[in-house]
C-alpha cells in the first residue's frame, strides 16, 4: 500500500523520502511553504525529482498558512531553504499542478489512507476543510512537528507548529488520527561530521551531493557551537519503515494561538484521565533509525 507525502522540501525531507522511496511506494508528494517560500520549495521537488529519478507526481500546495501569515526558515536555511557545503541539486522544471485536486482524488481511490507530513500542516487542513467526508478515509498521518519541551522556533514553539498553529489546529479538532515525532523525539537522534564523511566515501553516484547537503544540515547546530544536528524528519519517516524503531503513546495535545510569547506551542497532557486526541513519540531506538538512513542515503 502506497502513502502520501506532505513537505516543505528541506534537506532532512530530501533524507526522510529517500528512506521512504527505498522501503514504500509513495502514490504523490503536494509541496507548501515553510523551508522557503513555495516558489522555491516547489523548485527543490524538481530538482530532486530529477536528481534521484523520482517518478511519482509532485503537486503544488500552500504559499501561505491558513489565515494569510507566511513564516519560513529562511533565515538559518537561505533563500533557497537547503544549505550545503558545495554541491546542489541540478536544475529542473518546477510542478504547476494543484495539490487539493491530486489529494482528493487519491483519498478517494485508498482506503487507510497514510500520510507523511514534514513541514506546516495548511495543505492538510486545507483538505480538511474543503472535504471532511474525505478524513475518514485516513488511517494515520506520521507529523514531523510540535514539542513537549522546548521549543526550536521560538522558546515555546516547533517550527512546523509554529508557521501554521490553526491548520494544526484544524485536524486536532475534526479528530484526525495523528502522531507527532515531536522535538523531543528527533532530537534523540543525530548526525556529526563522522557520519558526513562516511556519506561521502559511500559508493552511491551521489555520495558527494548528499554529503554536501548533510554537512550544510549539519553546520546548521555547528554554528550555534553544538556536535551534532537532530536529524528530524527522518525519524517521521523511520516510523512509516519501522513501527518498531519507536514508542508511542496516547496523548492530548492542543495548540497556542494567541500567546504573545507562547504561539504554535503544543501543549501535551499526559495527566491520568485525560481523553487522548493523538499519539506522542516518546522513546526512539537511534540505532535502528540511523541504519534506515544511512541505508537509504548510501544506496542512492
Amino acid at each position: 500500500m502506497g502513502l502520501w507525502i506532505d513537505s516543505d522540501m528541506g534537506a532532512d525531507d530530501l533524507f526522510a523520502i529517500l528512506m521512504i522511496a527505498r522501503a514504500r511506494q509513495i502514490d504523490g508528494i503536494s509541496v507548501s511553504f515553510g523551508c522557503a517560500e513555495l516558489d522555491e520549495v516547489r523548485h527543490t521537488a524538481a530538482r530532486a525529482a530529477l536528481a534521484f529519478g523520482w517518478t511519482w507526481p509532485i503537486t503544488v500546495g500552500a504559499a501561505r498558512g491558513i489565515l494569510g501569515g507566511l513564516v519560513t526558515a529562511t533565515h538559518i536555511l537561505t533563500a533557497a531553504g537547503m544549505r550545503t557545503r558545495g554541491r546542489v541539486l541540478p536544475d529542473a522544471q518546477p510542478p504547476t499542478a494543484p495539490a487539493m485536486p491530486a489529494l482528493r482524488a487519491w483519498l478517494e481511490r485508498t482506503e487507510a489512507a497514510e500520510i507523511l507530513a514534514l513541514g506546516p500542516l495548511t495543505n492538510l487542513a486545507t483538505l480538511a476543510l474543503a472535504e471532511p467526508a474525505l478524513l475518514e478515509r485516513v488511517a494515520r498521518i506520521v507529523w514531523m512537528g510540535g514539542a513537549a519541551g522546548r521549543g526550536n522556533h521560538t522558546a515555546s514553539a516547533e517550527f512546523n507548529a509554529a508557521a501554521d498553529p490553526e491548520a494544526l489546529a484544524i485536524l486536532l479538532a475534526r479528530n484526525v488520527p495523528i502522531t507527532f515525532a515531536d522535538l523531543d523525539a528527533c532530537r534523540q537522534v543525530d548526525i556529526t561530521d563522522a557520519d558526513v564523511a562516511r556519506l561521502r566515501g559511500g559508493s552511491g553516484r551521489h555520495a558527494a551531493l548528499l554529503a554536501d547537503l548533510a554537512g550544510g544540515y549539519l553546520d546548521i547546530a555547528l554554528e550555534r557551537g553544538r556536535s551534532a544536528m537532530a536529524l528530524y524528519d527522518p525519524v517521521a519517516a523511520a516510523l512509516m519503515i519501522d513501527p518498531g524503531a519507536a514508542e508511542v503513546s496516547p496523548v492530548r495535545v492542543d495548540v497556542e494561538l494567541s500567546g504573545a510569547l507562547t504561539r504554535g506551542r503544543t501543549v501535551v497532557d499526559t495527566r491520568p484521565g485525560t481523553p487522548a486526541n493523538a499519539n506522542l513519540v516518546t522513546k526512539v531506538d537511534a540505532p535502528r533509525v540511523r541504519a534506515l538512513f544511512f541505508d537509504a542515503l548510501e544506496a542512492a
